[in-house]
C-alpha cells in the first residue's frame, strides 16, 4: 500500500481529485487529498508559496504517512516539489501532472514574458490580491465535457496572488529525487525546457496521457492508473 498525497492545481480545491481518489483506495492505497490555503473551502486566506509547501507537509506529518507519493497538478508542481525535499525518508516518488517545477529562488511567474507579468499585476489589482479563475473558452479543447467544465466554473475559486510571486526555497535539488513527470499532449506536445533539462536525471523518467491538461477530471482512471504504476 502507497500514500498518496493529491495536490490540485490553481482554483482548485480537493475536490478535483474525487475520481481519482476513489479508483486509488479501491485499489487499496491510502489516499489524501489536499486544499491549499486560500482556495476552494478555505478561501480567503491570502496564503504565500511556503503556506502551500506547509500545508502539504503538515498533511504527511499529522497522519504519519511513509511510501509517500506527492502528485502536484500545475501550479501545485512548485510547492510540490519544495514539500519533496522536507519530508526525508517518507517520500517514495514525486509525480508532476502536466505541471510547473520548482526553481530554487524562482516563483511560478518568474519565467513569463514581461507582458505576461504586466498582464497578471493588472490581474490581481483588479481582484484584490487574487488571480482569478479561468473562463470557459479557457477549457475548450481539452478534453472537457460540458457538464465537466461547468462543475470546474461553479467549484474554482481566486487563487491568492502571493503563492504564484513568491520564490521557491529548495532543501534538496528536484534532480535527486526520483520522479515521473507525466505530459497531458493535449496541452503541448513537449514538456517545458525546465523539465527536459530536470529529465536528464537518471532519477526522473516521463509519462504521457492522451488529454487535457486536466487529467483528474478528464480521464480519472487512467491518471489513477499511471499514479499506481510510478
Amino acid at each position: 500500500m502507497v500514500s498518496f498525497v493529491l495536490v490540485p492545481g490553481a482554483w482548485l480545491g480537493a475536490w478535483a481529485w474525487d475520481e481519482v481518489a476513489q479508483v486509488l483506495r479501491d485499489a487499496g492505497h491510502e489516499v489524501h487529498p489536499v486544499t491549499l490555503s486560500g482556495l476552494a473551502e478555505r478561501r480567503g486566506v491570502d496564503a504565500g508559496q511556503q503556506e502551500h509547501v506547509q500545508d502539504i507537509v503538515r498533511v504527511v506529518e499529522e497522519n504519519d504517512l511513509r511510501d509517500v507519493v506527492l502528485v502536484g497538478h500545475s501550479y501545485a508542481g512548485v510547492p510540490t516539489g519544495q514539500a519533496a525535499g522536507r519530508i526525508g525518508d517518507r517520500l517514495r516518488r514525486v509525480v508532476y501532472v502536466d505541471s510547473n517545477i520548482p526553481a530554487d529562488g524562482q516563483s511560478f511567474v518568474d519565467g513569463w514574458s514581461a507582458e505576461g507579468q504586466a498582464w497578471l499585476r493588472d490581474q490581481m489589482e483588479q481582484s484584490g490580491g487574487y488571480w482569478p479563475p479561468l473562463e470557459a473558452e479557457d477549457y475548450v479543447g481539452q478534453d472537457l465535457c460540458e457538464e465537466t467544465i461547468a462543475l470546474i466554473l461553479s467549484r474554482g475559486t481566486p487563487h491568492p496572488a502571493r503563492s504564484i510571486t513568491e520564490p521557491a526555497e529548495l532543501v534538496r535539488p528536484i534532480g535527486e529525487l526520483p520522479t515521473t513527470y507525466l505530459k497531458c499532449l493535449m496541452d503541448g506536445p513537449m514538456p517545458s525546457a525546465a523539465v527536459l533539462e530536470q529529465l536528464e536525471s537518471p532519477r526522473w523518467e516521463l509519462a504521457e496521457l492522451n488529454t487535457g491538461h486536466w487529467p483528474m477530471l478528464s480521464q480519472p482512471d487512467e491518471l489513477a492508473k499511471i499514479l499506481a504504476d510510478a
